[in-house]
């Protein structure tokens, strides 16, 4: 039997690459508030992924470690990307953002991701996805 694919994964559709194929998802007040803060950098490596939604901007108080963030509309196309944004900072707020994917610095560049790309989202569980 092959092996089995990504079980929750964010992929750039435009770009026919995985942006995170261990993706979580935050969708209370508390875990999109919380998001990575206290994370060791060696718990978010490369493939990782949290998916905030909904929300319009993030912050990285708190953090250990940098971070790209790739801004997406209701319809899950990019609409503004933060690459390699520090700890101790406020990213930018986008009124029509409607979620932001937060993933390991380098991630934007490697994937080539651009404004206007299409983003594919799947959440096998997404019961059991939510981030502590």
């Amino acid at each position: 039997m092959p092996p089995r694919g990504p079980r929750s994964f964010a992929f750039n559709r435009t770009r026919t690459t995985y942006l995170a194929t261990d993706l979580m998802i935050a969708r209370t007040h508390w875990s999109r508030f919380r998001g990575l803060m206290a994370t060791d950098s060696s718990r978010f490596s490369r493939g990782q992924g949290l998916w905030i939604n909904p929300s319009h901007g993030i912050h990285t108080f708190a953090m250990r470690f940098p971070i790209d963030a790739v801004y997406l509309d209701r319809d899950r196309m990019v609409i503004h990307l933060e690459q390699d944004l520090k700890p101790w900072r406020m990213a930018a707020v986008r009124v029509q953002a409607a979620s932001v994917l937060e993933l390991p610095t380098g991630t934007i560049s490697e994937s080539q991701t651009a404004l206007g790309d299409q983003v594919d989202i799947y959440l096998e569980d997404p019961i059991h996805t939510e981030a502590a």
